[in-house]
């Protein structure tokens, strides 16, 4: 039983840091809605929801395997930043963080032969390279267009990043389909 316990703590805790990211990207969209930056807000709102919901699998994991939930505390978030590039530099070493945190949820699972968990955690290690690739794309492109953050605008919209459908192959989000 401890085994199947460290896991769940550590998969709570998860849970926390997926909330808190989903509440970060609130702020830095905050922020973009209040420089008239609609689809950098955009995009951020979107990132938002898609960090909740994987709060959300999470929790619907630790439902199926029987385990307690805890439900975090909200912590407040800046909105206010130096300058447009800020939030996103913080975006990517948070998702950098997030993609250390599913290695050792994944590395856990696989250490304490837990082979359900093991297999739920494979699409977050999946999500997590596409996260990174993301932001560190995003990145790129508000950095060359720290002058005019508008040519970021008009990027976001071409490209319409961040605008994926739905993954057929993503675990159930707890309350959802």
């Amino acid at each position: 039983m401890a085994n199947k316990k460290s896991f769940g703590k550590a998969l709570n805790e998860q849970i926390s840091n997926e909330f808190a990211a989903s509440q970060q990207y609130v702020a830095m969209a905050v922020y973009y809605d209040s420089e008239t930056l609609p689809r950098l807000a955009s995009f951020f709102y979107r990132q938002a929801l898609e960090e909740r919901e994987h709060a959300m699998m999470m929790i619907q994991y630790l439902l199926d395997v029987d385990e307690e939930i805890e439900v975090p505390d909200i912590k407040s978030q800046p909105t206010k930043y130096e300058d447009g590039i800020t939030p996103v530099k913080e975006a990517l070493a948070q998702e950098e963080r997030v993609s250390n945190e599913i290695f050792s949820l994944f590395e856990l699972a696989r250490e304490i032969k837990d082979y359900r968990a093991e297999h739920f955690m494979q699409w977050f290690v999946k999500e997590q390279v596409e996260e990174v690739a993301l932001m560190g794309d995003l990145l790129n492109v508000v950095e060359r267009s720290k002058e005019n953050l508008l040519l970021a605008e008009e990027y976001i919209a071409r490209e319409g990043l961040g605008e994926e459908g739905d993954d057929p192959t993503a675990p159930p989000p707890a309350g959802g389909h």
